[in-house]
């Protein structure tokens, strides 16, 4: 069946609110250079577009997660990694990610490369925050919109096989028999600047 897509979010809308992010960011970096790490699939577009409206220096690097079967205490677990694990130490350092849910993966992220990389410091920045899905104590320093309830996809961010990821917009999933893997709404947008994690 045909999905059908409302669009939440226009080509100028993001382009507007990304450019309003750049610009927070460098002013916060001004005479600085800094890592921004850009976490792979879903962020790619979102995270091209941001690193082209920073001034002053920046390094990019891409990352992308993935899953391993440990063995910890002689029993066996999964943990999440992340390649290629760029060097960072004494360096500013900016992760990126398109959508923050349960923050769980980028959690556990943050750490990995406080512990391994020792970066000056570290912050994060998502297009889109959905704070009421948090089961970590993880928020974003800067973020596009809160969002929540209805599934995103486009400007890429994927629907059903991959789909819609090309799309220069943002739209919302209105039927119900297509599967959704990027809920969202847009009742408040804005850049949030909290104090520099230095760890």
């Amino acid at each position: 069946m045909k999905a059908h897509l409302k669009v939440e979010y226009t080509a100028a809308k993001l382009a507007a609110r990304i450019a309003q992010m750049g610009r927070a960011i460098s002013k916060d970096y001004e005479g600085k250079t800094l890592d921004v790490v850009i976490i792979l699939e879903n962020s790619f577009l979102f995270g091209a577009d941001l690193v082209r409206k920073m001034t002053g220096n920046v390094v990019c690097h891409f990352v992308r997660a993935e899953m391993r079967d440990v063995v910890v205490g002689g029993f066996e677990r999964k943990e999440i990694y992340y390649t290629p694990e760029p060097r960072l130490a004494g360096r500013d350092v900016l992760l990126v990610d398109a959508v923050l849910h349960s923050g769980v993966t980028l959690d556990f992220l943050v750490k990995r490369m406080t512990h391994t990389s020792h970066p000056r410091s570290l912050r994060v920045a998502v297009l889109f925050d959905r704070p009421g899905d948090r089961r970590v104590d993880l928020q974003p320093d800067y973020f596009g919109w809160q969002i929540a309830s209805k599934y995103l996809v486009g400007y890429g961010l994927p629907g059903k096989d991959g789909l819609f990821r090309n799309l220069p917009h943002v739209a919302a999933v209105t039927d119900a028999s297509t599967p959704r893997a990027h809920p969202g709404r847009s009742p408040r947008g804005g850049v949030q600047r909290r104090g520099r994690r230095a760890r």
